[in-house]
């Protein structure tokens, strides 16, 4: 093994409105925001306490033509039942179903499952980027 005491870091996300993105991540997960280098472009830092997960929030340069995410692709479907098999992150929580409660106060569309061994649950949806997330209940999957 090349790499020793290996450990997520941070996951960056490129957004066309970071502030928005930022203020979805807060208010649905509790991230806080953290000071943040000084780059050319915009960005904002959140932590996930009390891990050390962060998550960047960057603004988006349109002269990169990277692709944007499911809601730019040509066929986009944007229905949650998809992200079991698409690309997503996925957290943790120990209040599983109050928390599907609330995004679904909140109008958010969520798909939900649980794994075939009938003890996690699963719910599935996207953040207003159109980001794939999953919220599991309990323990994360070793």
């Amino acid at each position: 093994m090349a790499a020793q005491g290996t450990c997520l870091n941070h996951v960056s996300r490129e957004s066309s409105d970071i502030k928005r993105l930022a203020q979805f991540y807060i208010e649905i997960f509790g991230f806080e925001k953290v000071e943040a280098p000084r780059f050319e472009f915009d960005v904002i830092w959140l932590k996930l306490a009390p891990s050390s997960f962060y998550l960047h929030l960057i603004e988006r340069d349109p002269s990169t033509k990277l692709p944007e995410g499911p809601w730019s692709a040509t066929s986009a479907v944007a229905d949650p039942k998809n992200l079991p098999r698409g690309h997503h992150v996925c957290f943790s929580v120990s209040n599983f179903d109050s928390f599907v409660h609330t995004l679904k106060e909140k109008g958010i569309e969520v798909h939900e499952k649980t794994q075939p061994d009938g003890k996690t649950k699963q719910v599935f949806f996207f953040d207003p980027d159109g980001n794939g997330l999953e919220v599991s209940s309990g323990a994360p999957a070793s």
